[in-house]
C-alpha cells in the first residue's frame, strides 16, 4: 500500500495527514461508500411503490440494514467491494453484487433482491454519488475553508483599520492607505466569490440508459417514473436534472469548478500581495522555535505558507480549468472520457483545502511593522501631489495638474519643498490650512471607516 514515501500525490503523501477530513468524503473508498448509499436509498424509494409488490413486504431485518447502507458510512466494507470488483472488473456492479450480498445475509428473497440497481445505469448512481460528494466536500471542507481565511481577514481589516500605509501602483508610490483597508478589499472580493460558490445549484439524474426510462416504462408501465426520479434525487437534496443523455452532463460541475477558481484567484492576489509586503518589511513574521529558514542562511524567515499556498491554488485551478472546459462534453449519448477525470476531484478540492489552511496558518504569524510604515510614508511627500492639485481644481486655479506635475516628477520632494510650494498658492485660506497640515500618514481619505465596515 502507497505510504507517505511511496504515494505519487503529495495529497496522499506529505500533505495526508492535514487532510483526513477530505479524504473521508472524495477517496475511492469514500466514492464507494457514496454509491452504496445512493444504491440503498433507490431501493428504499421504490419500496414506497404499491406497484412493486415484492417490496411490500420486506422483513424488518432487511429494512433495518437498507437503512444502515443508505445512512451510515461506516456500515459500508469499500475493501469487500473492491474485491468484488478485482473479480467482476466494474466497480458500480460490484457495489450492486456488494448490497445483494448484504441483504441476502439478513433475509431478503431472490425477488426483492432483483430490486437492487433497478432501472439503473452505472450513470444513475455513479452522478448521484459525485453530487452528494461534492456537496459534502463544499459543506464540510470548503465553505468552512473560506469562512475561517475571510474570518481572519476580516479580523485584520479591523485592528489594522487606521494604520497608515504607503499605497503602490504600479509599483511606485501612491496615494496612501491603511493595512486594514487594503486587507479589507480581499475580503469584499473573497465573500462574493465565496457566495457564488455556495449558490451554484448541485444537480442529479435517475433516467437510465439515455435519459429516457426505457426500462422502467417497459417494465413497469403503471409508475409516472420521471416523477419517481424527481421525488428521489429531491429527498436527497439534490436538484432534479429532466433532460439528459445516459450522463448527467456534468454543467453544474464545470460551475463549482469555476465557482472555487474564482475563490483561489482572489486568494493567488492575497498570496502575492503578503509576499510583497512582508519583502518591503511592512509585515514581519514571527519565528517559529526549532524551524530553519534557509540550509546556508541562518536568519531567515521565508514566507513559505504564502508561496505554498499560491503553488497549491495554482495546481487546483489547473484541474479546475480542465474539469470546467472537459467534463460538460461527452461524445453522442456517452463515452467514459469523464470517468477518470471526476477521480482527480479530490486532488484539486486536497490543494485548494491545503492553501485555505496555509494562509490562515501564515496570516497568524505575521505583525505589522509600523515604524516601517512610518519611515516609508515620511520620505514620500511627492505623494501628496494628488490632494494639492485636486484642491487648486476645487478652487479654480487653472491647470493645477500641469503645475503639480512639473513641481514633483522627477524630482525629489520633502515636506519643507512641498509647504512652500502650498504656500506660494492662491488658495482660500482653509484651504491652504488643511494642506499644510497634511502629511502623508494623515492623507487617508475614508481608508478606516471602509475598513472598518467591512
Amino acid at each position: 500500500m502507497p505510504t507517505e514515501l511511496t504515494a505519487l500525490s503529495p495529497v496522499d503523501g506529505r500533505y495526508a495527514a492535514r487532510l483526513d477530513e477530505l479524504r473521508a468524503l472524495c477517496s475511492e473508498a469514500a466514492l464507494i461508500r457514496w454509491r452504496v448509499q445512493v444504491e440503498a436509498h433507490w431501493l428504499e424509494h421504490l419500496a414506497t411503490h404499491k406497484q412493486l409488490p415484492a417490496l411490500q413486504g420486506l422483513a424488518p431485518a432487511v429494512r433495518d440494514e437498507i437503512r444502515r447502507l443508505a445512512g451510515d458510512p461506516a456500515a459500508v466494507d469499500a475493501a469487500a467491494v473492491k474485491a468484488i470488483e478485482s473479480r467482476i472488473n466494474h466497480d458500480v456492479k460490484a457495489v450492486e453484487y456488494y448490497v445483494r450480498e448484504r441483504l441476502r445475509a439478513t433475509g431478503a428473497t431472490e425477488a426483492q433482491l432483483e430490486f437492487v440497481h433497478f432501472g439503473c445505469t452505472s450513470e444513475d448512481i455513479n452522478n448521484l454519488s459525485y453530487a452528494l460528494m461534492l456537496r459534502a466536500a463544499r459543506e464540510n471542507v470548503l465553505a468552512p475553508g473560506l469562512q475561517a481565511l475571510a474570518d481572519r481577514l476580516r479580523l485584520l481589516a479591523h485592528e489594522h483599520a487606521d494604520v497608515p500605509m504607503l499605497a503602490r501602483t504600479h509599483g511606485q508610490s501612491a496615494s496612501p492607505t491603511t493595512v486594514g483597508k487594503e486587507i479589507a478589499n480581499f475580503v469584499a472580493r473573497l465573500e462574493r466569490q465565496r457566495q457564488e460558490f455556495l449558490a451554484v445549484e448541485i444537480l442529479g439524474k435517475f433516467n437510465g440508459a439515455v435519459g429516457n426510462f426505457n426500462a422502467h416504462v417497459l417494465a413497469v408501465p403503471e409508475i409516472d417514473w420521471p416523477a419517481a426520479a424527481m421525488r428521489f434525487i429531491g429527498s436527497l437534496g439534490l436538484a432534479w436534472q429532466e433532460h439528459t443523455t445516459q450522463i448527467e452532463p456534468h454543467d453544474w460541475i464545470a460551475a463549482y469548478c469555476q465557482a472555487l477558481s474564482r475563490c483561489n484567484t482572489v486568494l493567488i492576489a492575497l498570496c502575492r500581495d503578503t509576499w510583497g509586503y512582508i519583502s518591503l518589511g511592512y509585515f514581519r513574521q514571527r519565528a517559529a522555535a526549532g524551524e530553519v529558514g534557509s540550509s546556508t542562511m541562518p536568519h531567515k524567515v521565508n514566507p513559505i505558507d504564502f508561496e505554498n499556498a499560491e503553488g497549491n491554488l495554482g495546481v487546483s485551478n489547473a484541474l479546475y480549468e480542465h474539469f470546467a472546459a472537459k467534463l460538460p462534453i461527452s461524445r453522442w449519448q456517452r463515452d467514459l472520457t469523464d470517468s477518470t477525470v471526476l477521480r482527480n476531484i479530490g486532488v484539486a478540492l486536497g490543494h485548494s483545502a491545503l492553501a485555505y489552511e496555509g494562509i490562515v496558518r501564515g496570516l497568524s504569524r505575521i505583525d505589522v511593522d509600523r515604524e516601517k510604515l512610518a519611515r516609508d510614508l515620511d520620505q514620500a511627500w511627492e505623494v501628496l501631489a494628488e490632494a494639492v492639485q485636486t484642491a487648486m481644481r476645487a478652487s479654480g486655479i487653472p491647470s493645477g495638474y500641469e503645475k503639480l506635475k512639473d513641481f514633483t516628477r522627477g524630482h525629489a520632494i520633502d515636506r519643507q519643498r512641498l509647504r512652500a510650494f502650498i504656500a506660494s498658492l492662491d488658495l482660500p485660506e482653509a484651504q491652504k490650512r488643511r494642506l499644510l497640515e497634511l502629511t502623508p500618514a494623515t492623507y487617508l481619505g475614508e481608508a478606516a471607516r471602509l475598513a472598518r465596515n467591512i
